[in-house]
């Protein structure tokens, strides 16, 4: 076995992170992000406790690939199969219906649908897949603050208070991702 790249050994100290329920941060398309496993309810309410932001808000999911979310797929129609193809892997969020509840609560908060995004930033896509499944994504900043866009920011927000801090780069993307209501196709955030 060689030697790791430096961004593999982040991702699999990072993985390991998210598996034993800790909170880490990451850079995405436009700002980091704060994540950890969705179907650890402790590390979400760390989440959210570090944000302060009210769990009724719900949080996005974000994956490599559309099976990482193959149960709220198989319940869609061809044309808005036809929509997420259109946009996804890319920095737009769809809100989509979750009639099983295969999603928790402590996700979605106070709505019926979740929030999903399938990602183009490279190493938020070798994250999820190390990790094998969708993370929390949501802006490392606190409720009503401006998102972090540096590594420096995220230190001063938050300090010693996360588990880990993944290295890497920003995307491209000027803005957090547009939010689109799948169902309605009504855009809840502008890009």
């Amino acid at each position: 076995m060689g030697l790791m790249r430096p961004n593999d050994w982040h991702l699999t100290c990072a993985t390991q992170t998210l598996v034993m329920g800790g909170v880490i941060a990451y850079p995405t398309e436009a700002v980091w992000g704060l994540g950890c496993d969705p179907w650890n309810e402790a590390a979400v309410y760390r989440i959210l406790q570090l944000k302060q932001r009210p769990m009724h808000k719900g949080l996005i999911l974000v994956a490599s690939q559309w099976s990482h979310f193959q149960p709220l797929v198989e319940a869609l129609t061809s044309a808005q199969i036809e929509q997420l193809n259109a946009t996804w892997p890319g920095p737009t969020t769809w809100l989509m219906p979750d009639p099983q509840a295969w999603v928790p609560p402590w996700i979605k908060g106070q709505h019926k649908s979740v929030a999903l995004r399938v990602s183009a930033h490279p190493l938020v896509a070798r994250l999820c897949d190390r990790f094998g499944g969708p993370i929390v994504s949501t802006s490392a900043n606190l409720a009503g603050r401006q998102p972090a866009r540096s590594r420096l920011h995220i230190l001063r927000t938050f300090g010693d208070q996360l588990n880990y801090v993944v290295s890497g780069e920003l995307g491209q993307s000027k803005q957090p991702s547009q939010v689109k209501d799948l169902v309605s196709g009504q855009i809840i955030r502008p890009a």
